[in-house]
């Protein structure tokens, strides 16, 4: 398997943060280490209406090496508030940072409707956080990303009028991360042409197509006005506010890669990232099952394995 790509840009400014410094417990790898956890969001247009969030999991003072760790000491000069937020201290005052990331998910059981499914939510996962002087001129340019994708299905999806979206493709498929784990992804696509394109790939499970695409990142708060007339006196009028968080693809590259070549990723290769997918994800459903028994006094659920099929994400 090729080493994959799988990185994202962010930079703006800095718009708030939900980081805590904690202290590693006793079971864990290194008992007593201090760690960072927690968002970092920046605002990386100049009106502060796209907000992206980059999460980290655990970042420590020094580094594998033993060396000083830059990006634990930007965090904790934002948690110490030497670095000011957009929503401290104003769009002047705010900080402003650059951070070099990856597209993780996010992954949890949820019980909806009496029905437990797998919630699998893009974010920004790590990175290295540094400060700086001045942004890139271009917008565009302060959210992007770039990674390579096997799509297994293109859907085509209608203009909603009412919640104001546009007509979209939905690139269907898995990504990986740096340790070459499979992680299922749909992103999306705007302008005709490129929906045209990826449509005219004819993808699917049976006949995946491996190549590279690149895009930005989509993460405002889009609100709408609701008036309702009445039949006397004044209208209401109410507004809804919805979130809009989207990967929107801008970029393929010309010619895909070769599919089970061994210079790029077999079909082997492929299923047992898959296999490994479905032990990860046994393990997360066994911890949630336990925590959940631990909260009610049951026993654990037991795991139900995965249906066997192609490349179903």
């Amino acid at each position: 398997m090729k080493t994959m790509i799988n990185r994202t840009h962010i930079e703006g400014l800095l718009y708030e943060h939900a980081l805590e410094l904690r202290t590693s417990g006793p079971n864990s790898k290194n008992p007593g280490t201090e760690f960072i956890m927690g968002t970092v969001s920046l605002a990386t247009d100049d009106a502060q209406v796209n907000v992206v969030p980059v999460h980290f999991t655990y970042v420590t003072a020094t580094t594998a090496k033993g060396g000083a760790n830059a990006t634990f000491g930007v965090l904790k000069d934002i948690i110490d508030g030497k670095l000011a937020t957009v929503m401290a201290g104003g769009a002047d005052n705010a900080a402003k940072l650059r951070i070099d990331s990856a597209i993780g998910l996010n992954e949890f059981y949820t019980d909806r409707n009496g029905k437990e499914e797998l919630v699998s939510a893009k974010r920004n996962e790590g990175g290295f956080v540094h400060t700086c002087a001045q942004l890139a001129e271009d917008e565009k340019t302060r959210n992007t990303f770039e990674t390579d994708i096997v799509i297994t299905g293109v859907k085509r999806i209608e203009a909603d009028e009412e919640k104001k979206t546009p007509e979209k493709c939905v690139v269907k498929g898995a990504i990986f991360d740096f340790r070459k784990s499979l992680m299922p992804v749909e992103f999306s696509v705007l302008n005709e042409n490129a929906m045209a394109y990826f449509e005219g790939l004819e993808a699917s499970s049976k006949n995946p197509v491996f190549t590279k695409v690149k895009g930005r990142q989509v993460s405002e708060t889009i609100t709408r006005t609701i008036t309702e007339e009445s039949a006397f006196g004044e209208a209401s009028v109410r507004e809804v506010k919805s979130s809009r968080k989207d990967f929107v693809i801008t970029w393929a590259q010309k010619e895909p890669y070769v599919w089970d070549d061994e210079e790029t990723i077999t079909a082997a290769e492929m299923t047992d990232a898959m296999s490994a997918r479905q032990t990860y994800l046994a393990t997360v459903k066994q911890r949630q099952d336990e925590y959940k028994a631990s909260k009610q006094g049951g026993n654990a659920a037991a795991n139900k394995p995965a249906a066997e099929g192609g490349y179903d994400f």
